[in-house]
């Protein structure tokens, strides 16, 4: 169902100023204002360093949950900070590679790694990453961004992916772009797929809003990488949505997993796991938190009510709950 008049006008507000560099950057100088909003932050993401991330995501690992973890951030602007991206998301590799990596995969956005500046950029990054991410015995997942930025990211994927198969593509189901995308990507190669509704802004009429026509893209796009033999993430908390994919592909067991984020129903994701379902966590960590916090508080606008109670009295670790 469509979100209600008031609630879709508040979303989209918030999706408006998530965007909005100089708010950012006031919020980031507030003493006052900074600390509230990071115990908002809390209950979706990790913490702001990598020991925090790399912490929660072993938590997560010992609890039976697959897992993909982020360095959060995009639109990186300066060749420099997109090295100092790439660093990290390396860093995190090296760590993950002296452990074991069974159940865990690396998730980033190219415009964190340089598609911003330069899209030869990020696809040199992103070599280097895949390289080292296979000697590690890792996958890769490409998030998907605006859909601006389509034509340009699946261009690099599609130059990286036949040399490293741990490379994986997320595919928004609300562009109605998608289904061709997607016979394109099935048309060769093995890398994993992993399908989300969509929650970037798009202009109106380029996009296929919230409703039960959604929901039937989103099967049929599920039920396409399944039949080409794909592995496939079925990215959502719409309840009703994953289990008609679990009742109608129980004979394709193990090409599907159900990954969900962080913080978000993680009720939905501890019955789940314990009935026997692959269910991954999507667990990010880093400084750039405040789009990410505004794009969960969107998609669910109720969210803000425990935003407001958390700025107030504090809130539960999200990790208690799985």
């Amino acid at each position: 169902m469509n979100l209600p008049i008031s609630e879709q006008m508040f979303a989209d507000a918030l999706k408006s100023i998530a965007r909005n560099l100089q708010l950012k950057d006031q919020i980031r100088q507030s003493k006052e204002l900074y600390p509230l909003l990071l115990r908002v932050a809390e209950r979706f993401v990790a913490g702001e360093h990598r020991l925090q991330g790399l912490a929660c995501n072993k938590s997560l690992l010992n609890k039976g949950y697959l897992t993909s973890l982020e360095y959060i951030g995009e639109n990186t602007l300066t060749e420099e900070e997109c090295t100092k991206a790439v660093m990290e998301f390396s860093s995190i590799i090296q760590t993950c590679s002296n452990e074991s990596t069974e159940g865990l995969r690396i998730s980033l956005d190219l415009s964190h790694i340089g598609l911003s500046v330069d899209p030869g950029l990020a696809c040199h990054h992103l070599l280097c990453l895949a390289e080292q991410a296979e000697q590690a015995g890792l996958q890769l997942m490409i998030s998907m961004e605006e859909s601006a930025k389509t034509d340009a990211i699946l261009s690099i994927v599609n130059k990286v992916s036949p040399a490293y198969p741990n490379v994986g593509i997320t595919l928004q189901a609300h562009l109605p772009r998608t289904l061709t995308d997607l016979e394109m990507i099935l048309s060769g190669g093995s890398a994993p797929i992993r399908i989300v509704k969509g929650a970037y802004q798009e202009r109106e009429g380029e996009y296929i809003p919230r409703s039960p026509l959604l929901n039937e893209r989103y099967i049929q796009l599920v039920d396409m990488g399944i039949r080409a033999g794909r592995k496939v993430s079925v990215a959502t908390h719409d309840d009703r949505l994953i289990e008609h994919i679990l009742c109608n592909f129980q004979e394709v067991q193990g090409a599907v997993e159900i990954e969900m984020l962080y913080g978000i129903r993680p009720e939905l994701s501890k019955r789940l796991k314990n009935q026997g379902v692959p269910v991954r966590i999507y667990l990010t960590y880093g400084e750039e938190w405040f789009l990410y916090l505004c794009h969960r508080i969107a998609e669910h606008p109720p969210n803000l009510y425990d935003a407001v109670t958390r700025m107030i009295q504090g809130g539960e670790d999200s990790l208690t709950l799985y």
